[in-house]
Parts: structure tokens; C-alpha cells; sequence
């Protein structure tokens, strides 16, 4: 079941003063008896997608530390931005939140109109990391990421992704700028005919998450040769780094967080970031989140703000330089 929130701009404006005048006493015992009720967790992509599938993991967990169910409700469309929209809307009462994809961070650049902007939200934590892997394709003579950028200076090449903004284009477009690569994208529509192009050899490249390719790559239908994340990673040991293959700095993961409406009282905020990050490093959810190719992290809400504001500058950068836009 989901539920739909609306609010005037004077209840807003009301929650905000009340908030802003509640003594610290008083903030504390709000989170004490918090949460008193179901919590909302909007989830801005489809069933089923990396960020349905963290989202449900970590809260499975959450709402049995804190007592309480968690209502997702998936709302997807626009690269995120209706679900996101929807929170910046929903009232800051410490029950409604929105999982979300580095893609957030994307969105600042990609679209000149928002109907939300940075400043409408609040950071709860930084969930799970979700590591990009760099596939090519069989017909490309080179063994390592090294030689596919010496490769590329010479010949041109093309990378795939799930579509304009998607962390896959975004890591893409880094490392053909980065490199000097004549490397055109091509953005799909789902992870199945990317694969079986790129399996074919109509496309070359492809940087993505571990769960639906390495499974080709271990068969010998593609290669894989490094991964995006600052050290390898664990569920694939003998995958070197971008870094370790000559990329010094080369470090771009995509990764799935938590973000509640301003004014959502603080308390609040810390405590579900404490519960997130205890659920996320418990070894059933790790080792789950794990076999699931992502990474449990579990940070804080400043630590959170700091990749947000990290993130929203690199990518500004990067669609900036390939002229990338959608409206």
C-alpha cells in the first residue's frame, strides 16, 4: 500500500518554525518516540532495480531495529526526478524519505529546469556503493584498460548505458575525456540489448555493475578488465583496478543513499543514520548486499553531504565538457 502526501506552503512554513523553535530537550524526545508510526520510503525507480533492491535489504532491517513497518513505494520516471519531487513535497516529519541513485547527483547538470533543488533535502546516509566494472567486447584486441585507451587514441570507439545521464554514460564520458578517445555513446533502453550487442561486437564498451554482465565475461562471451572502485573488489579478486591499470584517480562508483525534506528535525535524521549504519554492517545484510555486487557502508549524514556536494561537482564537470543535456 501507498500512501500520498500534500501540503500547503503555510503547513511548510508552520512545521519549519516549529522545528526551528523547539529547544533541544525537546528535539531529543521527538526522536526518542520516533518513529510512533509506518515510515514512507519512496523509491524513484522501478521494482527490482539497484535501488529497489538495497532500499528493501537495508529497510528490512531498519524497521525491525526500530518497531515500526517501512512503506516503499516505487515511483519511477524522469531518471528519478518524480520520486525525488514528490519528497521535496512530502512534509518534513521524520516519515518520509527517498532512496536514491548517484544519478541525483547527475540530475543538478543534466537538467536546466528542477523542479526541486539541493537545498530541499537533508542527508541521512550514504547506504552501499555499487561498483562499475569496464566490459568490452571480444573483438577488441586488447587484454587490459591500458591498452584499450592506447587502442582508442587510434580507433574509434563506442560505449553503452541505460541512457542519457546514467552512471554507466557518465563514467563513459570521464574516460574517453580523460584519455583523448574518439568514444561515441549510445544509450539503450534496459540491460538486455546492451548485452547482446555488446556480446555481438556492435558496441565495445560498457562500464556497469558486476550482477548482469560477469556472468558473460566469466563464460567468454566478454572481457572484463578493471573496476571503477578504489580497491578491488571482493567479490572479484582478480579484477585489477582503473587505478592499478594505470588510471591514477580514476575512482567513480555509483552508490545508493538516503535523503529526507529539509527540515526533517535533526534527531530524527541521526538516529535512522545510526540504524542504517548498524543494519548495513550486520553480517546478514552485508553478506547479502555483497552477493548482490554492491557494497554496505552505512556513513553519516555529513559524510553523505560531503559525497553529494563531491559528486555534483565532478559530474558538472564531466557534462559540461561533453555537452550533455535534456531539457
Amino acid at each position: 500500500m501507498a500512501f500520498i502526501f500534500r501540503k500547503t506552503a503555510w503547513g511548510m512554513v508552520a512545521a519549519v518554525a516549529a522545528w526551528g523553535s523547539m529547544g533541544a530537550a525537546q528535539a531529543q524526545d521527538v526522536a526518542a518516540n520516533w518513529p510512533a508510526k509506518p515510515i514512507k520510503l519512496t523509491v524513484p525507480y522501478t521494482p527490482g532495480g539497484s535501488t529497489d533492491i538495497v532500499s528493501r535489504t537495508v529497510f528490512d532491517a531498519v524497521a525491525k531495529k526500530l518497531g515500526q513497518p517501512v512503506i516503499v513505494e516505487n515511483r519511477p520516471g524522469a531518471n528519478s526526478t518524480i520520486g525525488v519531487t514528490q519528497t521535496a513535497r512530502a512534509p518534513a516529519d521524520g516519515y518520509n524519505f527517498v532512496s536514491v541513485l548517484a544519478a541525483y547527483t547527475v540530475n543538478m547538470s543534466l537538467y536546466k529546469k528542477l523542479a526541486y533543488k539541493p537545498g530541499d533535502f537533508v542527508a541521512v546516509s550514504h547506504m552501499a556503493d555499487l561498483p562499475m566494472f569496464l566490459f568490452a567486447a571480444n573483438k577488441l584486441p586488447v587484454k587490459n584498460a591500458k591498452e584499450l585507451a592506447d587502442y582508442g587514441k587510434t580507433h574509434p570507439l563506442n560505449y553503452a548505458s541505460s541512457g542519457t545521464g546514467a552512471s554507466a554514460h557518465m563514467i563513459g564520458a570521464r574516460f574517453a575525456q580523460e584519455n583523448g578517445l574518439n568514444a561515441q555513446h549510445v544509450p539503450y533502453n534496459g540491460s538486455a540489448p546492451i548485452l547482446s550487442d555488446l556480446m555481438s561486437g556492435q558496441v565495445d564498451l560498457l562500464f556497469d555493475p558486476a550482477l548482469v554482465p560477469m556472468p558473460h565475461a566469466k563464460n567468454g562471451k566478454i572481457k572484463v578488465l578493471a573496476v571503477a572502485s578504489e580497491k578491488r573488489w571482493p567479490g572479484e579478486p582478480n579484477v585489477p583496478t582503473m587505478q592499478e591499470s594505470g588510471f591514477p584517480g580514476f575512482v567513480m562508483n555509483s552508490w545508493v543513499g538516503l535523503l529526507a525534506p529539509k527540515g526533517t528535525p535533526q534527531p530524527i535524521v541521526d538516529k535512522l543514520s545510526k540504524a542504517i549504519a548498524e543494519a548495513v554492517q550486520s553480517p546478514e545484510v552485508k553478506d547479502k548486499l555483497t552477493q548482490l555486487g554492491f557494497g554496505a557502508v552505512g556513513s553519516t549524514p555529513a559524510q553523505f553531504q560531503a559525497l553529494i556536494d563531491k559528486d555534483t561537482a565532478m559530474y558538472r564537470q564531466i557534462i559540461e565538457t561533453a555537452k550533455v543535456s535534456i531539457d
